[in-house]
């Protein structure tokens, strides 16, 4: 869990996906000279990996792009070298010769691309190995489960990853992490902890949303804690409402 340095509560809870995604920022970071550094964190949405690249960004520095479904060549290097803080100029080769520059005069710090899905859709992965190949920066590709296939497209790309880590769906020890982060005056029960993590899917975004309803469950009745045998039993799952129940 991350701690504030003014003294505010906490935001981020050190899920496993968390510390698996800076787990593998750090293995490219500190690689040797002759390997790839290209990494790829991938799995379902709502599995947490976007919180784990700004923790990673947080910690190392990083710089951090989230592909758009209008981004085009062009974009994409103008948003990382926004996110450098340098003034884009010219074609889009020179931008990209400008990112070459930036992230080559500082081997360590990372280049961290999620939704990453969106380059290899729409045949603009070829650019980040470009990147790659000429800065030897470390670069984390972030998206879903398919991924790792869908590199196969790009021999060239596919053939500088240096590691391949899937995110895993939440257990009962990161729910009460969550619990402890987002519900800090409603004890959660370990039964109706696990139910929630059962029912979101070992989704974290959902298993936040479980845990406030019951936090706010438990405050409506009076409660300071509360367990399953309490709880209403309704749990939010991502499904839509049935057509009766939404009339």
């Amino acid at each position: 869990m991350t701690t504030s340095q003014t003294g505010a509560a906490p935001t981020l809870a050190m899920l496993k996906n968390v510390a698996a995604c800076m787990a593998l920022v750090e293995e490219l970071r500190s690689r040797a000279p002759h390997l790839p550094g290209i990494g790829v964190f991938h799995g379902p949405s709502g599995y947490g990996k976007t919180y784990g690249t700004i923790y990673a960004q947080n910690k190392t520095r990083a710089l951090r792009v989230e592909v758009g479904d209008s981004w085009t060549k062009r974009t994409l290097v103008q948003r990382i070298l926004d996110e450098a803080g340098v003034t884009p100029a010219g074609t889009i080769s020179d931008m990209t010769k400008q990112v070459i520059m930036f992230l080559g005069d500082d081997p360590t710090r990372p280049l961290i691309v999620d939704e990453a899905d969106q380059l290899v859709d729409r045949g603009m992965i070829e650019i980040i190995r470009e990147i790659h190949e000429h800065s030897q920066a470390p670069i984390l590709l972030v998206g879903e489960e398919l991924l790792p296939q869908k590199l196969q497209r790009s021999e060239r790309t596919h053939g500088r990853v240096l590691n391949w880590v899937a995110a895993q769906p939440a257990d009962v020890e990161d729910t009460r992490s969550l619990a402890t982060l987002f519900c800090r005056d409603i004890k959660v029960a370990d039964d109706l902890l696990d139910a929630i993590r059962t029912r979101s899917e070992g989704r974290p975004r959902r298993i936040v949303v479980n845990l406030n309803r019951a936090a706010e469950q438990a405050r409506n009745s009076g409660l300071r804690a509360i367990d399953l045998k309490a709880h209403d039993g309704v749990f939010f799952t991502g499904a839509p409402p049935s057509r009766a129940r939404a009339a």
